[in-house]
C-alpha cells in the first residue's frame, strides 16, 4: 500500500512540475534568431537530435517528463504530426 501512494504522490509532483505549460498546443520561443530548438529523440541532451526546429514552430505538446532536473516535453509538429520528439520546456510557449 505504502508504494501506491507513493507512486501516486510522485505522479502529482510530476504533474505540478510543468507549472504553466498546458497540454495542447505549444510554439518554441527563445531559441534566438540564429539558432535552433533541437527535437530530440529522448528526454535529455544524450538522445540523437533529429532535427532542429526555429521560433515559432507551432507544435502539439502530449506529456512531460522531468530528467537530471530539467522538464523535457514530448511533442509533435503541428504540421506534420509523424514526427514526433522530445524539446526542453523551457522553450515552449503556449499559442
Amino acid at each position: 500500500m505504502r508504494r501506491s501512494t507513493f507512486q501516486v504522490i510522485l505522479i502529482l509532483m510530476l504533474v505540478a512540475s510543468c507549472g504553466n505549460i498546458t497540454a495542447g498546443g505549444s510554439v518554441v520561443k527563445g531559441a534566438g534568431p540564429d539558432e535552433l530548438l533541437k527535437l530530440r529523440a529522448g528526454p535529455g541532451l544524450g538522445y540523437r537530435v533529429i532535427l532542429g526546429l526555429p521560433d515559432g514552430t507551432t507544435l502539439n505538446r502530449h506529456d512531460c517528463v522531468t530528467e537530471v532536473g530539467q522538464l523535457w516535453c514530448r511533442v509533435s509538429l503541428t504540421a506534420a504530426s509523424q514526427i514526433t520528439g522530445y524539446v526542453s520546456a523551457d522553450y515552449l510557449s503556449t499559442r
